[in-house]
């Protein structure tokens, strides 16, 4: 049966309109996301980060199992990003997922001071932030991930030569993590399955652990097949100006806002 050429060049006009309006949509809906959630375990320090950032100041804080979020303005003019900050219990944690649709970035927050003694704690509760972002539809871009060492101004420096306190706790939180991670990874490919630390239907052969290294390297953040993990350093110190009312002093947050502004 021949089909009249007006009758195909509409056909090809409808498919071709079709395709160049999802290929629209789905651009439009992968990239709207215009909230930072801030996850991590109980008392890591996410309110804290929560207040500085809206008010300028620590203020008093206690654990929640409640969601709080604030709209935050950045230093550039007209830049603003929303900050979400998910209560890291076991039981409500997983309420970041119902965030990540509008998820422009995600801040894992670790107390650095603490991550030595935790670190399996962590480790297994970032485990279930990276299963979900390996988890994401191809059509929603993956938000940008950073692992934030707070409380660095608690690290004590001692005699170590050219090394500040916020670059130990960088290094002090990525090597915990990428043992505990490489630790759990090695259990699963045993085919051990990982013990869950959270809540009582957590699953313990959770994906996310992958690497783009070679055959056998360890579990590393530089290779993780998800994305680029950056790390930063911030304290919980309280932001006060100076007696000369100049510049004020920096609040432990500087870095990650600049961060933010790079990124919004």
């Amino acid at each position: 049966m021949d089909v009249p050429p007006a009758a195909l060049l509409s056909f090809i006009a409808a498919v071709l309109f079709i395709a160049i309006y999802l290929a629209f949509s789905t651009q439009w809906s992968g990239s709207r996301g215009n909230a930072l959630l801030l996850v991590g375990p109980p008392d890591a320090g996410k309110t804290t980060i929560l207040s500085q950032l809206v008010y300028g100041q620590a203020l008093q804080t206690h654990t929640s199992l409640q969601t709080n979020s604030s709209l935050v303005n950045l230093s550039t003019p007209k830049k603003s990003i929303r900050v979400v900050d998910v209560p890291g219990h076991p039981r409500v944690r997983d309420q970041f997922q119902e965030h990540l649709d509008d998820a422009k970035a995600i801040a894992f927050v670790v107390d650095a001071s603490t991550v030595s003694r935790n670190g399996a704690v962590v480790a297994e509760h970032l485990h279930n932030i990276l299963h979900a972002l390996t988890c994401l539809p191809p059509s929603q871009i993956s938000p940008s991930l950073i692992i934030l060492a707070h409380k660095y101004d608690l690290i004590n420096a001692g005699s170590q030569a050219n090394a500040t306190s916020e670059q130990l706790a960088i290094n002090r939180v990525k090597s915990v993590l990428e043992r505990e991670l490489e630790k759990r990874r090695a259990s699963q490919k045993g085919g051990v399955g990982v013990e869950g630390l959270g809540g009582e239907d957590e699953k313990s052969d959770m994906g996310g652990l992958d690497c783009n290294g070679p055959p056998g390297a360890l579990f590393k953040f530089s290779d993780w097949e998800g994305g680029e993990i950056s790390f930063l350093g911030t304290s919980a110190k309280v932001s006060k100006a100076n007696d000369d009312h100049e510049k004020p002093v920096d609040d432990g947050l500087a870095s990650l806002r600049e961060w933010l502004d790079e990124i919004v």
